[in-house]
């Protein structure tokens, strides 16, 4: 069958008229900047979390609900909240059962991002413009799982079709990057970079956990860490292996920056007990953890990495659904934890050795956007274009409401011309159609100033501005090109 979609996308009764060319767009200005100046340039995709491996093997998956529902934890807390049995959302009921299950949920989402979302990944690539629901689930399901055992829905061929030119994964320091090097052999036109997520590296209060870690970085790095030079000499090797394989960003989830980032002679003494001793615990974990990433900080630097801080987050809060699901499945939450003093003296500490690299700050609770968007303007400087990024906006915020929060946001405090633009921070090969929504969203915004004659009525003048925040503002501010 040439196009097992087919079937659905005749059903006039059920189209998804409100998904039209001119979506979001809501006067003639508008529509002139996305349709001329936005919809065709490149993705760069600099901050997600697909797999490599995926990549490297082409893979196809096998039906819709492998790369749409799996690891979606958005879509895992609509069908909670929709009463949805577990075990049709992390369990072990079969993949239809849990699409179909999936499609009784959408027509409850009116109103949620995940309803704009839906249909734009199932017309984008799929080719279909009905609405998921109840009926629609079966032929939908069948005809968007054929169509992914096609070549041009593997995952290199989505992301051509995608137009994504790079995108940076997330990857722990003692990763050995076999299937990014597999890429970077055999993918012409596409660029997929590791990103350095040394948040393991910090935890020092999970002695379990961290010791683990050191095991795993010893390994790879051959390094036998005995005392606080040897780790820091382990993680500057897998920095330096990292950038020998084209890693140029670094990334960070933590709550909050830590309050000290300096250990006395004490400390350092007290750290080579610790590794000699099952039995202790480290005294000062937040100073250890400032410590650890104050010095990863100078090494980004040294190397003119991105670094990157996602703050904010209030994880695993289901200690219970913790023990039956595990982390990352759609229990975290937004924090009310205080940014701006601890954020500030962090940057202030590198910035006074200058050794303060081009940073992005993300916030996730949005009572804090105009602390994160002012503390831009702190530290920018030394000739460098939106040095300091006030990053885009990140999980529960990246929605309408909250992307013109943050546009406005940053126009108020800063300069949305630098602005670097949208990142899908998303673990689906569908995920792309967020940059579409983004730029819609952002061409929206700006032709309703023009309509109400507070911006220049001027195409070109504006269409290059939207033109530098989808695109050449992240070419110019990453340094993927360079060896």
């Amino acid at each position: 069958m040439e196009n097992p979609a087919t079937e659905i996308t005749s059903n006039k009764k059920n189209a998804a008229t409100f998904l039209t060319e001119d979506f979001l767009l809501q006067n003639e200005f508008a529509r002139r900047l996305y349709h001329d100046y936005a919809k065709d340039l490149p993705v760069i995709d600099y901050h997600n979390h697909l797999s490599p491996r995926e990549i490297a093997e082409n893979k196809k998956f096998e039906n819709l609900t492998a790369i749409w529902l799996k690891g979606d934890h958005y879509k895992w807390r609509a069908m909670r909240a929709f009463g949805i049995p577990e075990r049709f959302i992390t369990g072990d009921a079969k993949d239809e059962d849990k699409f179909r299950q999936w499609a009784k949920v959408v027509p409850g989402t009116l109103m949620n991002p995940l309803f704009h979302w839906t249909q734009m990944e199932l017309l984008k690539p799929f080719g279909i413009n009905e609405y998921l629901n109840e009926d629609s689930a079966r032929a939908i399901y069948a005809g968007c799982s054929g169509l992914l055992q096609q070549d041009k829905f593997s995952t290199r061929s989505l992301l051509q079709k995608f137009n994504v030119e790079m995108l940076g994964t997330t990857d722990d320091p003692c990763d050995d990057l076999q299937w990014h090097r597999q890429i970077r052999e055999e993918v012409v036109g596409l660029k997929v970079l590791p990103s350095f997520r040394p948040d393991k590296a910090l935890n020092i209060k999970d002695r379990d956990s961290f010791m683990d870690f050191l095991d795993r970085l010893e390994t790879c790095s051959g390094i036998e860490v005995n005392n606080m030079t040897d780790l820091l000499e382990a993680l500057q090797q897998r920095v330096n292996f990292f950038h020998a394989n084209g890693c140029r960003v670094a990334d960070h989830g933590l709550s909050q920056m830590p309050a000290g980032f300096k250990l006395g002679t004490e400390a350092v003494y007290e750290f080579a007990r610790f590794l000699k001793d099952p039995a202790a615990r480290f005294s000062q974990p937040g100073a250890f953890a400032g410590f650890i990433v104050l010095e990863l900080c100078k090494m980004y630097h040294a190397k003119d990495w991105v670094q990157q801080f996602h703050l904010g987050a209030l994880r695993n809060n289901n200690r219970r659904m913790l023990l039956v699901a595990g982390p990352d499945t759609g229990y975290d939450s937004i924090g009310d934890y205080t940014q701006g003093e601890t954020l500030s003296a962090f940057l202030n500490e590198l910035d006074t050795t200058d050794q303060l690299a081009k940073t992005i700050l993300y916030n996730l609770n949005p009572a804090d956007n105009e602390l994160f968007a002012a503390m831009t303007g702190n530290f920018n400087g030394g000739g460098i274009k939106g040095k300091i990024q006030y990053g885009a906006a990140w999980w529960f915020l990246d929605q309408k409401d909250g992307i013109e929060k943050q546009l406005n946001t940053l126009a108020n405090m800063s300069l949305l011309s630098t602005f670097i633009g949208m990142t899908t921070d998303s673990r689906s090969f569908l995920s792309y159609s967020r940059h579409e929504y983004f730029r819609r969203i952002l061409c929206d915004l700006l032709g309703k100033e023009v309509q109400k004659g507070q911006l220049p009525d001027d195409i070109d003048w504006i269409g290059k501005m939207v033109q530098d925040v989808c695109y050449k503002n992240a070419k110019e501010y990453f340094t993927f090109d360079r060896e």
